[in-house]
């Protein structure tokens, strides 16, 4: 029996350093399946979404949602300080390590080996026996490191949060709130831009996407700081836009190409990393009369657009590249999927305020070029 509990704790102890390896140190995705993060995650997120569906919609939910990714990451921390701790802790108890101060109990064993993970210091228990020592002094080491890698892991996650939400934020005045394709590309021809800059500059954000993420797979529970906007929206909004460029309007082809593969990319990858196989949107994004509506809408804009029959059969197998990808990350993160273009004229984040009245447009701001 004894040896059966030094053979547990010894595991255990190993699959969590594995584990915290592949979760904090290691910048790839990690191919084999059995892992306690994702375990802890998955079990974790499944029980926190269903009972944030039962709360009303809208900011509650938000809010609800908004905490998991922080205290996931606390109570994952936790998990592994507490198995380490328990790993040692059998391990004494299985090896009846001598401890001055008391009997020797799995109890007794499980606080000492927690004061000696945390270098607590109190001693009111010493180890006295060669193998106890030793233990302890492992113990002890890997704790320090334990908590050192801890510390300096978290500012590269926020740092990388950082970036992402930056970038985010500038579709705001871009794109809409919510972002939309249709909407980018009509501002983007009112105000006789290119959409080569932007183009390029989403090319990087999806490959800083892509690395954060899968190195980092806890980011992705992470939610920004407003409902109408998410990673996968901004994502699915780049990939909207990139396509349109493609199929459906003249110019940027080629940059838009090279967009469209890096979001593709980052879309799939982290549908592996999640294990969410690609399905179908819940319901038509484009149908027939909003590609038609949107075809008006950019070319009033001043956008050329190219013949209807080529650019409805280029944009439907270019969305079947990506669509499925996107819609099972939103399902799983409870995202909403933007639409093409907005029923409505949007109004930016940016206009609001809950102390002012709405502020105008770009367009309606003083000396500023029309931009509706």
């Amino acid at each position: 029996m004894q040896w059966l509990g030094a053979a547990a704790g010894l595991v255990l102890i190993v699959v969590v350093l594995v584990d915290a390896f592949e979760v904090m140190l290691l910048p790839r995705r990690v191919r084999h399946g059995y892992r306690l993060a994702r375990f802890v995650y998955r079990s974790m997120w499944s029980l926190w979404r269903r009972v944030a569906l039962l709360l009303p919609g809208g900011a509650m939910r938000h809010a609800m949602f908004s905490v998991f990714g922080p205290l996931s990451l606390f109570a994952l921390i936790w998990i592994w300080a507490f198995a380490l701790i328990g790993g040692f802790a059998l391990l004494h108890w299985s090896l009846d390590s001598a401890v001055a101060g008391t009997e020797g109990s799995l109890l007794v064993y499980f606080y000492f080996s927690g004061t000696t993970f945390f270098t607590l210091g109190y001693g009111d228990l010493v180890p006295v026996g060669a193998l106890g020592r030793t233990l302890s002094f492992i113990e002890a080491g890997m704790g320090y490191i334990f908590l050192a890698v801890i510390i300096s892991y978290l500012p590269v996650l926020y740092q990388a949060f950082s970036r992402r939400e930056i970038t985010i934020s500038l579709l705001d005045a871009r794109a809409g709130s919510p972002p939309t394709a249709g909407e980018l590309l009509r501002r983007l021809a009112q105000s006789r831009q290119t959409a080569c800059p932007f183009l390029v500059e989403w090319e990087r954000w999806s490959a800083d996407l892509l690395e954060s993420h899968v190195s980092f797979p806890v980011l992705s529970y992470y939610r920004s700081q407003h409902d109408n906007q998410s990673w996968v929206a901004a994502l699915t909004t780049i990939l909207d836009t990139s396509a349109l460029l493609i199929a459906a309007a003249d110019g940027d082809g080629y940059q838009a190409r090279l967009t469209f593969a890096m979001a593709r990319h980052a879309a799939v990858d982290l549908g592996l990393v999640f294990q969410t196989p690609a399905r179908p949107p819940a319901h038509d994004r484009l149908p027939e009369t909003d590609f038609a509506r949107l075809r008006q809408t950019l070319a009033a804009a001043g956008l050329p657009m190219r013949e209807v029959a080529a650019s409805v059969k280029g944009l439907t197998e270019l969305r079947e590249l990506y669509e499925p990808f996107v819609a099972a990350l939103a399902a799983y993160f409870q995202f909403a999927l933007p639409p093409f273009q907005p029923e409505k004229p949007p109004v930016d984040n940016w206009q609001t305020s809950p102390w002012t009245k709405r502020s105008p447009g770009l367009g309606g701001l003083a000396g500023g070029e029309e931009v509706h």
